[in-house]
């Protein structure tokens, strides 16, 4: 069967069961004041306080933005109200998940399934009853990594809803975790084994500690790449291109991008599924990333 015609949807829901899983999104009666909560331009949770913060830092970067209307909050149990996350099966043992409306920055979130564990891929800010029974569905989560920091969102949420496994992240970045949490963990150097043949490649570019997650089993056994958005799949689908800044178009110099290429050059892969719906390279996805990198450095002059 043609990988197009795998892809399988459904929605989830959400109850008043939240509560009742400890996904209320604020801390308990005893104080009541405090919130954990999200800026609505990017989907990132902060850590909990008793008024909005002043500004979110990871919009105010230069690789992101703040909100034309300014800067906005929301909080996990308002996104239980307006907000249904959709799943689809992208293949075998592999689940997108996507909230609908958008929220934050509108990527999806994958769960990889493995014979020694589940891992949530990237996240997203909504999370409700409904949203955790489906995952568990699917075997649950045995971790969770995420690609950079545009899409660390509500992952602290997450973790605790799946008994606080751990958060991969790359120390680079720690910088900007706005809620720290035990889970989350910081991993140094290139390469981070999992499970399941599962592999965390630091790639670096897009930021200092930017990482996709390689999956061996996938597209049949020939290899899939989780790249989050870099390498960043191009609406014609045969290319891809490299961003240090998506929204407000900079560009990456030469020695990151060559970096990006070296990074992945030791990992086999057939099929590249990006951050955002219809991202997919379905084949020869390894010297598609080649050859766009080739590309792009002959257009900048850096080859």
């Amino acid at each position: 069967m043609p990988h197009s015609e795998t892809r399988r949807t459904f929605l989830t829901h959400s109850t008043a069961a939240g509560v009742a899983l400890g996904l209320a999104g604020s801390s308990s009666a005893g104080a009541a004041a405090m919130t954990h909560f999200i800026c609505v331009t990017c989907g990132t949770q902060f850590a909990a306080s008793a008024k909005e913060p002043e500004a979110c830092p990871i919009c105010r970067d230069e690789r992101q933005y703040v909100g034309h209307g300014g800067q906005t909050w929301t909080t996990l149990d308002a996104y239980r109200k307006t907000h249904t996350n959709v799943f689809a099966e992208e293949e075998a043992d592999l689940h997108s998940i996507l909230p609908q409306p958008k929220a934050g920055i509108g990527q999806r979130a994958f769960v990889v399934r493995t014979r020694d564990g589940n891992v949530l891929w990237d996240c997203v800010p909504p999370l409700d009853a409904a949203t955790v029974a489906a995952v568990k569905k699917l075997g649950g989560l045995a971790a969770v990594a995420v690609s950079h920091p545009h899409y660390y969102t509500t992952m602290v949420e997450w973790t605790h809803a799946f008994g606080k496994v751990p958060v991969h992240i790359h120390k680079n970045d720690a910088q900007w975790v706005m809620r720290p949490d035990d889970s989350v963990q910081f991993w140094d150097g290139e390469t981070k084994s999992l499970f399941g043949g599962l592999t965390l490649v630091k790639t670096g570019g897009h930021f200092d500690g930017f990482q996709v997650l390689h999956w061996p089993a996938g597209a049949a056994g020939k290899g899939v790449l989780l790249s989050g958005d870099q390498p960043y799949v191009c609406q014609d689908r045969g290319w891809v291109s490299f961003m240090y800044s998506y929204p407000n178009l900079i560009p990456l110099g030469p020695a990151a991008i060559k970096r990006v290429v070296k990074s992945l050059k030791p990992f086999a892969f057939d099929r590249l599924y990006g951050a955002f719906p219809g991202q997919v390279v379905k084949a020869d996805a390894k010297g598609v990333v080649e050859r766009s990198a080739d590309r792009y450095l002959r257009m900048i002059g850096g080859g």
